[in-house]
């Protein structure tokens, strides 16, 4: 009886390994660090394995169009996706928004950074880091902060521009800016304080982070990719992206 249970679970067993697969993911920097967590519970819960390149969403646009074989895109942005449902790359009808970012100013040491940004205007600084709003949506909404506040110009010689926001808030991280603006989830680990200084960012002072996942034409045919998306959608997924500071849009 029990040889035969034992037969029976290593049968069950070679089966889920046959049906397990595996799906190429690019992946906004933004969300580097929730997705990890994810691809883990993804694997956990379904068995496929998420394979995550990391990069810019303007640069993972390029990528894609070059002819990345990049099944599934995580962008921080709702535009690129659309874009490539628009340009054939993507496939109709499965964009659909996985988490609203949140921008945060930040510096690595405490009382750098007010609860009100007002350092922005104060000059006590040399440098200020963002992803570069060509690339990246997130140094996007930083230059509309600092143009809603009046700064843009003023500020300018200041900027240190970085390719992600995983550039920008390297150079924070490090001192060479002494400030920078990052995304929440980037300093904002579960379970753990923030440390250093920060100012979140009304979401009044820029658009709407709205980070859009899609279906890429190399995965149409691909059981996993579309697993990872449905997965995205589930409870799990959703509770690991708020516990990252992230907030996510109604069921």
């Amino acid at each position: 009886m029990m040889l035969r249970r034992l037969l029976l679970l290593a049968t069950f067993a070679t089966a889920s390994c046959a049906r397990a697969g595996e799906v190429q993911v690019a992946v906004a920097a933004n969300f580097s660090a929730p997705m990890q967590r994810i691809a883990a519970a993804f694997t956990a819960a379904t068995g496929h394995v998420a394979r995550v390149a990391v990069g810019a969403t303007g640069k993972l646009h390029a990528q894609v169009q070059a002819g990345a074989p990049f099944e599934v895109l995580l962008a921080a942005d709702d535009e690129t996706p659309r874009k490539l449902v628009a340009q054939g790359q993507a496939v109709a009808g499965t964009p659909f928004t996985y988490a609203i970012g949140k921008l945060v100013l930040w510096s690595s040491s405490p009382g750098v950074v007010d609860a009100q940004g007002a350092v922005l205007a104060s000059g006590r600084f040399r440098h200020i880091a963002l992803a570069n709003p060509k690339l990246a949506p997130y140094g996007a909404a930083a230059m509309e902060v600092l143009k809603a506040r009046g700064l843009a110009e003023t500020l300018a010689p200041r900027i240190v521009l970085g390719e992600t926001i995983a550039q920008a808030y390297q150079f924070v991280a490090t001192g060479n800016a002494e400030l920078g603006f990052v995304a929440l989830s980037q300093v904002n680990s579960p379970g753990k304080p923030i440390e250093g200084s920060w100012w979140l960012v009304p979401a009044s002072l820029h658009g709407e982070i709205r980070q859009d996942a899609v279906l890429l034409k190399p995965g149409e045919r691909n059981p996993a990719a579309r697993a990872l998306l449905a997965f995205l959608k589930t409870e799990a997924a959703r509770q690991l992206i708020e516990a990252y500071g992230y907030a996510v849009p109604g069921p």
